[in-house]
């Protein structure tokens, strides 16, 4: 590694651990910030892997797959920014589908040509979705996710940094994790439970304002 790409690679890091402990112990206060950027990732790789389930190619091997990562992506980050339901449904819907995606294939489901593993972990993120928007459990949902999602950034830095594959980590850190190292997973659980509970402590009497971005606009000032 040349001394320009370690450098790069020094920098990103500490960029993505930085999002990782903010969304990690902040990820409520700062909902309105951090889901655009996290909706923005979460959708790349939501439509990397729909193209691998869909047509069984290998995680972003072709052109059309970062195309479709990318357009999935925009569009959820400008809705997560639009529309605080919106937003609530994604950070839902990821957690979701991430959780259940890593422990599918980590238990021998193969998500490339695996379509079954695939439309599984669709349908239980929303149905987590709709689970949180209508028994209104937002606030709660919201601490967990960010919590674990933002655990799970903070790990895959410290991986990658320490010569994790890259590729593999972004398909699907949930099963690198439990497959190649019980330390990683013991931090990660550790870090998300940390992150909860001191989330759900510092916002007691705090709540997040529910927002619609294209009302607001369109309303007379």
């Amino acid at each position: 590694m040349t001394t320009d790409s370690f450098f790069a690679l020094m920098c990103g890091g500490l960029i993505a651990l930085l999002f990782g402990l903010v969304l990690c112990f902040a990820g409520y206060r700062l909902f309105l910030i951090l889901l655009p950027i996290w909706g923005f990732f979460f959708g790349f790789a939501l439509g990397a892997q729909s193209m691998q389930a869909l047509f069984g190619e290998a995680f972003l091997a072709t052109i059309t797959s970062w195309v479709v990562g990318f357009i999935v992506a925009v569009v959820f980050a400008v809705l997560a920014y639009l529309f605080y339901i919106a937003a609530v449904a994604i950070i839902s819907f990821s957690l979701g589908y991430s959780a259940t995606i890593g422990l599918l294939t980590a238990l021998g489901l193969p998500l490339a040509g695996g379509f079954i593993a695939w439309i599984i972990a669709v349908v239980v993120g929303v149905a987590l979705g709709f689970v949180v928007l209508r028994f209104n459990i937002q606030k709660w949902v919201i601490e967990f996710a960010t919590a674990f999602l933002g655990a799970g950034a903070i790990i895959g830095v410290f991986v990658i940094l320490f010569g994790g594959p890259h590729a593999q980590l972004l398909e699907n850190p949930v099963k690198f994790v439990l497959n190649n190292s019980p330390f990683w997973l013991i931090v990660f659980v550790v870090l998300g439970i940390a992150g909860f509970v001191l989330q759900v402590l510092h916002n007691r009497s705090w709540e997040v304002q529910t927002y619609n971005r294209m009302s607001d606009t369109a309303a007379p000032a």
